[in-house]
């Protein structure tokens, strides 16, 4: 790692789950939500302001809409947030015969789509493949592409848009599909990466300008930065946590790396040793920058 990277806690968030970073390029705020702890958080790093919706539920995602206020995945509906009134309202429903699933990893494609994925709540104890992933048009159209997932979880787009990146965290891989802007449809799925050994399970993951891939990693205590060309890893970005669950670029010029984390799960002892536990944390002097979030057209 070069000696310029700097790696700091800039939000004690304590988030159980904290999840799912989006950069709000016109009121330059953090958008995240914790899972766990059902709530949607904006933070603005220049006044240090938090402003938070209670979501009542399991809360996956969220992400703004191009008509105003955010998209959310609230167990196991996509909900439109309105945050003046601090109010929900269903838009669609997925997984309805699978009433022990919930909502996790969902992210806006370039042309305005919402892709969301879904998971078992305790896919480890339970039936495995139980999850899907959907995705949601400007007329809330959904369509299933992916059966059988354990954990949904990150995704992105090529710089050609002809790449569509996805998790499924016990696969221990990042995939890649052909994508078809016009349609949606994926297609000819293959590995481009596969974890190695003390790296964790692949969780977030956002691009960068130059095409390569940042890869948050679930008990890695780290982010990878991975070349999906080549499958080569081109860089490890060490945190002071182990559960690192999800990464996105932001700032004036989005240089900087914002990493959400969790705290639960973890023992006394652990917590002990990982104060940070749950926090949010900018990683700058990396020498790259990334690419702006899409919101979604419904």
């Amino acid at each position: 790692m070069m000696s310029s990277v700097k790696v700091e806690s800039v939000l004690r968030a304590s988030a159980l789950i904290g999840e799912g970073p989006v950069w709000e390029e016109s009121a330059q705020t953090l958008l995240f939500v914790d899972i766990v702890g059902q709530k949607i958080h904006r933070w603005s790093p220049n006044t240090n302001q938090i402003q938070s919706v209670e979501t009542g539920d399991t809360v996956g995602f969220a992400v703004p809409r191009r008509s105003g206020g955010y998209v959310a995945g609230v167990g196991r509906s996509i909900v439109a947030v309105d945050w003046s009134t601090q109010t929900m309202s269903s838009l669609a429903e997925v997984d309805e015969d699978k009433p022990t699933n919930r909502l996790n990893d969902g992210k806006v494609d370039p042309f305005g789509r919402l892709l969301a994925g879904t998971m078992e709540v305790r896919p480890a104890e339970v039936q495995r493949q139980q999850g899907s992933l959907f995705s949601v048009t400007s007329d809330l159209t959904v369509t299933k592409h992916l059966d059988k997932v354990d954990i949904s979880n990150g995704m992105d787009w090529s710089l050609d848009q002809r790449t569509f990146y996805y998790i499924d965290s016990l696969s221990l891989t990042v995939d890649a599909f052909d994508y078809d802007s016009h349609t949606g449809q994926i297609g000819n799925r293959r590995v481009v990466y596969h974890m190695e050994e003390g790296e964790g399970l692949p969780d977030g993951m956002t691009l960068d300008v130059k095409g390569h891939l940042w890869v948050a990693c679930f008990n890695g205590g780290r982010v990878i930065n991975i070349d999906p060309a080549t499958g080569v890893r081109l860089q490890t970005v060490p945190l002071p946590v182990m559960k690192t669950t999800s990464c996105c670029f932001g700032g004036p010029d989005y240089s900087d790396l914002y990493v959400t984390s969790a705290s639960l799960g973890l023992s006394q002892s652990e917590r002990r040793l990982q104060p940070l536990a749950g926090d949010i944390f900018r990683v700058t002097g990396l020498g790259v920058k990334g690419c702006a979030s899409n919101s979604f057209s419904g």
